[in-house]
């Protein structure tokens, strides 16, 4: 069984290249980088609550 919470292999793939492309940001770049990807998963959140509670 495959717990969700573990990364597939493509995942890691871009994880790996996410990683080395956030290397070559400036501080302030990735302090907007990090802000900005808290809020698409606060509304990715949202969406699946809705859609969990609309389902």
């Amino acid at each position: 069984m495959d717990l969700p919470a573990q990364l597939t292999l493509e995942q890691q793939f871009k994880l790996q290249v996410l990683r080395d492309q956030v290397q070559e940001l400036s501080r302030e770049q990735a302090q907007e980088y990090l802000l900005e990807m808290f809020r698409q998963m606060m509304v990715k959140d949202n969406l699946v609550k809705h859609l969990l509670k609309n389902a």
